[in-house]
Parts: C-alpha cells; sequence; structure tokens
C-alpha cells in the first residue's frame, strides 16, 4: 500500500541525509518536495499545504540545523506531522449497553460499504459479540444476495425483508435483534454511483428512524481526492461517528487517507487490507504513517502472528526442532500458518528496514503455492525421510506436482540448509534459547 508515495518520501530522506550540512535553504528544497509528493498523491491542497507549512516551521528552528544528526530530526519532525494529520491516537470502537447496539454503514456504491458490514460483523463476532447484518440496500438486488452469502461464509444471521422500504426493515431488523438475542445489529444501506439527493434523504430517514449509536461511512482509498469531497457530503448531512478505508490492498495513492481526516474533522476507525472477511484492521495513526514513510510496521505484524499461530502447533514445532526432528511436513505446516498472515509482500513490508528494500521487487506469490504442491506429491516416508528422494522420485514428484525436477531440486536444498541451521543452534545454549522463543513461522 502506499507505494508511490513512500518512494517519494524515501528519495526526499536519502538526499536530505547525504547533505554535508543542513541549512535553511536544503530544508526549504526538502519541504517543497514533500508538499509535490503530497499532491502527485492526490493529498487535499489546503491539507498538503498546512502539512509543510508545518514542517518548515519546526524543522527551520535550531534544533534541527545544529543537530548532530539534522537529516534524521527532519524524518521525525515529518513522522509527527504526519502522524498528527492522520489523527494522533486510534479511535476504538466504542460499544454501549442497549441491546442491540446499532450501527449504521453509509457510502458510495463500488465502495467496498457491504463487504466492510460483514467484515465488520466478523470482527465483533471474534470479540464474543452476536451480531446481525441488516440488507436495506433495496435498490440493488445484488446487494442484499451478497451480504446473504458473506454471511454465510461467517456463520451470521441477515435480516432481509424484500418487500418492505429500506426504514420499515431497519426498523424492523431492531425488533428481531433483541427477540433473537443478537446485542449488535448493522444496517449496511444503499449506495449510489454518486452522492444525490433520494439517497442521501433515504440514508436521514434510517437515521431518525433507528437511532444508531455510531454510523461509519466507507470510502474506497483508490478514489483520492473524490473521497474526501463525498465524505464532506456525507458528514453534513448524517454527521457520521468515523471513516472506513478499505481497498488498501491495491493502488492506493494514499490522498483520501491522508486528506480525510483533517477535512471532516472524524476518525477512521478502520482500514481494509484485502479481500478476505478476516482482513480488517483497526487503524493506528502511528502505524500507519510508518508504513507511509516507508519504516515498516513490526507491532501490526506481531498481532497478525498472534492472532492466527496456533500455540500448540507453535510448541510441538520447538519440541521438534529441539530433539532435531524437523521434516517437511512441518515445513509445510508453517507455510500455511505464514499463508494466513496475507500477502507475502505486505508480510515483508511491515518489516523495518525490509519495507523500502521489497518496493520495486516482484515477490512470487505463488511460490509457496507451489511449495505445497511439491510437499503434498510426496510420500509420508518421503516427507519424513527427504534424503530418499533420487532421480527417480524427483521427476515423479515433479509431474506430480505440475513443477519441474529444478524446483525439486532448489527445494530440497533450501530444507537441508534449514535443517543444519536449526542443527547448530540446538546444540549451543543462546540457539536452545532462540528455539525455545521460536514463534514465528519460518
Amino acid at each position: 500500500m502506499f507505494e508511490q508515495i513512500s518512494g517519494k518520501f524515501e528519495s526526499i530522506f536519502k538526499r536530505l541525509s547525504g547533505q554535508a550540512r543542513i541549512t535553511e535553504s536544503n530544508i526549504s528544497d526538502a519541504v517543497r518536495e514533500v508538499r509535490r509528493a503530497l499532491l502527485e498523491a492526490d493529498v487535499n491542497y489546503k491539507v498538503a499545504r498546512q502539512f509543510t507549512d508545518e514542517v518548515q516551521k519546526k524543522a527551520i528552528g535550531a534544533n534541527v540545523v545544529k543537530s548532530l544528526n539534522p537529516g534524521q530530526v527532519f524524518i521525525k519532525i515529518v513522522y509527527d506531522e504526519m502522524v498528527r494529520l492522520l489523527g494522533d491516537k486510534t479511535t476504538e470502537l466504542a460499544l454501549s449497553q442497549d441491546i442491540p447496539n446499532i450501527i449504521m454503514v453509509a457510502g458510495l456504491q463500488g465502495s467496498g460499504k457491504t463487504t466492510f458490514a460483514a467484515k465488520l460483523a466478523n470482527f465483533l463476532k471474534s470479540k464474543g459479540r452476536y451480531p446481525l447484518l441488516v440488507a436495506c440496500d433495496i435498490h440493488r438486488p445484488a446487494a442484499i444476495d451478497q451480504l446473504e452469502m458473506l454471511a454465510q461464509q461467517i456463520n451470521i444471521p441477515v435480516y432481509v425483508d424484500r418487500n418492505a422500504s429500506a426504514v420499515e426493515i431497519a426498523k424492523s431488523s431492531v425488533d428481531y435483534a433483541r427477540k433473537n438475542a443478537r446485542d449488535i445489529a448493522i444496517i449496511d444501506t444503499a449506495g449510489r454511483l454518486h452522492v444525490d439527493e433520494e439517497m442521501m434523504k433515504e440514508a436521514e430517514e434510517v437515521q431518525r428512524g433507528v437511532k444508531p449509536h455510531q454510523i461509519f461511512f466507507v470510502v474506497d482509498s483508490m478514489t483520492g481526492q473524490d473521497a474526501v469531497n463525498t465524505a464532506m457530503e456525507f458528514n453534513r448531512r448524517l454527521n457520521f461517528d468515523g471513516v472506513v478505508l478499505t481497498k488498501l490492498d491495491g493502488d492506493a495513492r494514499g490522498g483520501a487517507a491522508l486528506s480525510i481526516r483533517s477535512v471532516v474533522q472524524k476518525p477512521i476507525m478502520f482500514v481494509s487490507v484485502g479481500e478476505k472477511l478476516d482482513q480488517l484492521e483497526i487503524f493506528h495513526p502511528d502505524r500507519m504513517a510508518s508504513r507511509i514513510l516507508g519504516m515498516g510496521d513490526v507491532v501490526t505484524l506481531v498481532e497478525k502472528v498472534q492472532q492466527q499461530v496456533d500455540e500448540s502447533k507453535a510448541a510441538k514445532l520447538e519440541e521438534r526442532l529441539r530433539k532435531n526432528e524437523f521434516t517437511l511436513e512441518d515445513f509445510r505446516d508453517q507455510l500455511k500458518e505464514i499463508r494466513k498472515l496475507g500477502s507475502l509482500k505486505d508480510v515483508l513490508s511491515m518489516i523495518p528496514g525490509v519495507a523500502n528494500a521489497v518496493r520495486n521487487v516482484e515477490v512470487d506469490e505463488k511460490a509457496l503455492t507451489r511449495i505445497d504442491a511439491i510437499i503434498s506429491s510426496m510420500t509420508p516416508l518421503e516427507r519424513r525421510k527427504p534424503h530418499i528422494i533420487d532421480g527417480r522420485r524427483r521427476k515423479r514428484i515433479a509431474a506430480g506436482s505440475g513443477t519441474t525436477v529444478q524446483d525439486i531440486n532448489r527445494l530440497l536444498k533450501q530444507f537441508t540448509e534449514m535443517q543444519r541451521m536449526f542443527k547448530t543452534l540446538s546444540k549451543g545454549k543462546f540457539g536452545k534459547m532462540a528455539l525455545k522463543n521460536m514463534r514465528l513461522p519460518i
């Protein structure tokens, strides 16, 4: 995400750090480049100007010019201003004691509104809540079908009435939720291709009819400045509580993320980072600023690992590593754990020092699939004792997995080297400590 603007910032910081000394002149040059990078990312021009004015005001002070590491101090100033622009602190979803809590979801058609409603339901279900999805997009029949299909995947009920108005559906769904022990009702309202009076009136009627505890405005992060204009109109009519950015896994330039909070003065609550229903993250301004500036996001990566990695499997793996019994079956299990974390490039980009390195590198996302296919094409004995795999067996495995003998050779070589490394680690005192603390997938 934000690859274009991250690359611009990396180039600016590198040039400034390479200066023999920092002066007001080259700080002004750097600030001008920062403003250009923001405008090219389709950031609102008023927001870009205010951002760079603040950076320049703080940077031209004696703290930067006289600092031992002025380039680093300038980067810190930009980072702090970026965090402030994005919202200073994380805004958690606050739920009241009312049953049900009513959450209304609004936005344009195609923004990912319906998918977000399902993702939010899945997120709340993982927190021990009992959500109900409410299909109020009666103008687009496919929207109701889509919501039902998504809800089926996560085993969450949907309230549907194809013969009632949106307001009637919303009101009836609240009674249905109370009678069926559903503590949260998530109302998916109608979207249009653009803001129009009919759409806004219907949304206002739903709002008046059920008085939602929270209203979320969903915006496609790839739409840039248009998203800001739409947000302003929705906020004027609905006075929503928070923003949701979708499609951050796509070619998002960053304009919406960097502009919208400043313009409407409402917090960004969630970000959608993939198509799967579990790929919804709470928005953290400091972590997002770190990603945008190419500094990685190791905290989010650790949280992802903690959520996805099976602790009992990790304990068994630790024991097998200690006994030097690591097999290709264990290796395949670890690859499956890695794939749960999402895109391999996104995972690598969260590691500090790696984010910039992988920006322009084509990461082969299918590599893990090929390795899984190769190992699955082996017999149980071959997985446990790969040294028995001779030329004839390699040809058979290659044919069964749709790969080449060279792919088999490469995998076996890498696995042998990995086994050797674990064997060396398990012998030393510090190596045993490392194995004991190993919880990340290999």
